[in-house]
């Protein structure tokens, strides 16, 4: 597991699983900043599952522009250090 620091830019997984995720489908291989941390939770794709394996949330901004193509604000979104890479 890597530690990702405030301000780190990274790149969020272009996998699309067959099976449950939480990193949207809008989210997917775009480039985002990290803010923050948000715990360490079980990824939410092997609880679905049915395994326990918990790891490192971050709290990842991405402008509008860079999620939807448009739009002047940010969205932030927890995420599972394995949906990102580094950028």
């Amino acid at each position: 597991m890597s530690e990702r620091r405030t301000g780190e830019l990274v790149r969020t997984s272009t996998v699309d699983p067959d099976h449950h995720t939480r990193l949207p489908h809008y989210a997917r291989g775009k480039t985002g900043v990290v803010v923050g941390e948000d715990g360490v939770h079980p990824l939410a794709d092997l609880s679905a599952q049915g395994v326990h394996r918990p790891q490192q949330v971050y709290l990842v901004r991405f402008t509008a522009r860079e999620l939807f193509g448009h739009g002047d604000h940010s969205v932030t979104l927890s995420l599972w250090e394995d949906y990102l890479s580094d950028e």
